[in-house]
């Protein structure tokens, strides 16, 4: 099979992390491995840690407009919309996607119901995966809400669109730690190649393929009166 040409693709890794730059962060160790692979496969590739940025709360696209002094998240968010792909990062606390990944969703949310050029909602033919890290249980629950909330609003995901480490339960080394061995865990290595390729070939896809079509999905056509094949159901 000859090599698929990547080039014409651009991805954004937005690192989660609670602490900022420049800080160490073991999740953007991790999420070096994809981007690595990216750029070896001519991939543009944006990185953005949200922590470093004032973004306030809220499911609005601009929360100015609703008592926020201050709101970076629309110059942000024109970033990440620029992207075919969008590869989340977080580390796992109590359990859970740290409290950034959440303010992300959020925020992606808050643009969900605009739509693009064909009248789909806004995300529709991109590709999105995830990146976990930590010391505790939790890889695939963070990764199981992280990427519902991606393709709910839009967003595609490919097979094994998820990738993590986690060292021994409890206090020990992180990732990025040479003790930890985790540069040579070959799980977690596989995991994160697959979940990038996943993600080029899908994004590929889509991009040449010119997204989905607009059969039975537009939001423009629907309110214009398309219904395609749906029917009101009977009452009884």
């Amino acid at each position: 099979m000859s090599k698929p040409d990547f080039s014409k693709l651009k991805a954004i890794f937005v690192n989660c992390t609670l602490k900022r730059s420049p800080e160490t962060s073991h999740t953007e160790g991790l999420m070096q491995v994809s981007k690595n692979i990216m750029k070896k496969e001519d991939v543009q590739v944006d990185e953005m840690r949200l922590v470093d940025h004032a973004i306030a709360f809220g499911v609005y696209p601009d929360m100015k407009e609703h008592n926020w002094e201050k709101d970076e998240w629309p110059d942000l968010f024109q970033r990440i919309l620029s992207a075919d792909i969008l590869i989340i990062g977080t580390p796992i606390w109590l359990g859970e996607k740290s409290s950034v990944a959440q303010l992300l969703i959020e925020r992606l949310y808050s643009m969900s119901g605009e739509t693009n050029e064909k009248g789909q909602y806004l995300y529709y033919g991109k590709a999105g995966g995830c990146i976990i890290t930590g010391n505790e249980d939790g890889v695939k629950h963070c990764a199981m809400g992280l990427m519902y909330a991606m393709q709910h609003i839009g967003y595609s995901i490919p097979p094994q669109a998820d990738a993590g480490w986690i060292g021994e339960v409890g206090p020990g080394p992180s990732y990025l730690d040479r003790e930890s061995g985790a540069a040579d865990n070959d799980f977690t290595n596989r995991n994160t190649t697959f979940m990038t390729y996943n993600l080029l070939h899908l994004a590929k896809m889509l991009k040449d393929n010119h997204g989905y079509a607009t059969y039975g999905n537009s939001r423009t056509e629907w309110d214009q009166g398309s219904r395609w094949s749906f029917e009101n159901p009977e009452y009884r």
